[in-house]
């Protein structure tokens, strides 16, 4: 490791970005039952171009040698989700989040990571920037290219779910329970205030410390909350925390509940899974288990500066590093060597930022 990369990694307070994050796991396993129950006419199922995904050769030939093995494996999907308000969900959008959720078949575990959105690496075409403009430049394709060459993977499908899903789908469910702090109160409500004014519509503001029953707005509200302690990333915990709450509740709802709660999510919703597939990954809500979840670049691994016209940036200290150990997350593999084009990505981002490095 050369000198700037032993430098102390600096620990700071960053803009995570909202809206739907695990959120999107529920979606797919909720719509499971969903096309088991209902017809699928209005699942947006977008073909997409696999032929454009790249998947780094040593990756691939990994693939092609594990196709004899007894065991299913895992699964990895994209999930992004998109601040747009009028349903483009495709190209010319950023994507305001980006999760891997990888899903391991045999043990039926389900593993999150939410790359951040303003993380500096590779976009898929040998251009540096801000990770989430890979989607708006070449829609799911790119994007899911862009994860693919900077950190091993081998995805080939997405699901993308427009702003808006989150407040229904909650609502649907009959609100989630959580534990509200006096710290959060003011915080939540601004920001229920400012949601409430964009869309048009009332809100209930929450008066009380405790557990308490939040609807859709105020659920959402909380998750965008980062001006008490932990900033940013006690966010990305309240965040995990409702998706937790989201899942204890569809478990013991109602079909009918879990139906009106897919009903209202679906309109927001573009994925290249059929029904079929769907099927084939997921099986029914209640047998997965969420048991991981972390953010990449990983928090000892990352350093923030402003990188010309693209501006504040989350730069991956070591990307070869981060790596290895989302390989050691993601699939337990102690001693996973990083591809020729990872270290040559990790190489080139430690040229294009030096300079701008402390």
């Amino acid at each position: 490791m050369d000198e700037q990369k032993q430098k102390k990694k600096r620990k700071f307070s960053y803009n995570v970005p909202l809206f739907i994050v695990e959120f999107l796991v529920l979606c797919i396993a909720i719509g499971v039952l969903y096309v088991v129950t209902i017809a699928t006419k209005d699942l947006k199922r977008t073909d997409i171009d696999t032929d454009t995904i790249v998947i780094n050769e040593e990756v691939a030939d990994t693939i092609a040698e594990k196709k004899e093995e007894k065991s299913k494996g895992y699964r990895n999907i994209a999930l992004f989700g998109v601040d747009d308000r009028e349903g483009n969900l495709g190209r010319g959008t950023r994507s305001d989040t980006i999760i891997i959720a990888s899903i391991n078949l045999d043990t039926k575990e389900v593993k999150l990571v939410s790359v951040y959105r303003d993380t500096y690496l590779n976009l898929g075409n040998d251009s540096y920037n801000k990770c989430n403009a890979a989607y708006a430049q070449g829609g799911p394709e790119q994007a899911i290219t862009m994860l693919n060459t900077n950190l091993d993977l081998n995805i080939t499908d997405y699901v993308t779910v427009g702003f808006g899903g989150l407040i229904d789908a909650i609502d649907a469910l009959g609100g989630i329970e959580m534990e509200i702090t006096k710290s959060e109160i003011t915080h939540l409500n601004n920001y229920q205030l400012c949601m409430a004014e964009e869309m048009g519509v009332d809100y209930i503001p929450v008066t009380v410390t405790g557990k308490q029953t939040l609807n859709g707005m105020q659920a959402t509200a909380y998750c965008r909350i980062r001006y008490t302690k932990g900033d940013d990333f006690r966010r990305a915990e309240r965040q995990r925390d409702v998706l937790k709450a989201m899942m204890v509740k569809a478990k013991s709802a109602s079909l009918s509940t879990l139906n009106n709660v897919v009903t209202a999510v679906l309109p927001s919703v573009s994925t290249s899974l059929n029904v079929s597939e769907i099927l084939s990954v997921l099986g029914t809500a209640v047998d997965y288990d969420l048991v991981a979840s972390e953010g990449l670049p990983f928090e000892d691994e990352r350093d923030l500066a402003r990188i010309g016209s693209a501006g504040e940036c989350i730069i991956p200290a070591d990307l070869e590093e981060n790596v290895i150990r989302l390989h050691k997350l993601l699939y337990e593999n102690e001693s996973y060597t990083p591809s020729k084009e990872v270290l040559s990505i990790s190489d080139k981002i430690d040229e294009l930022t030096k300079d701008y490095l402390p």
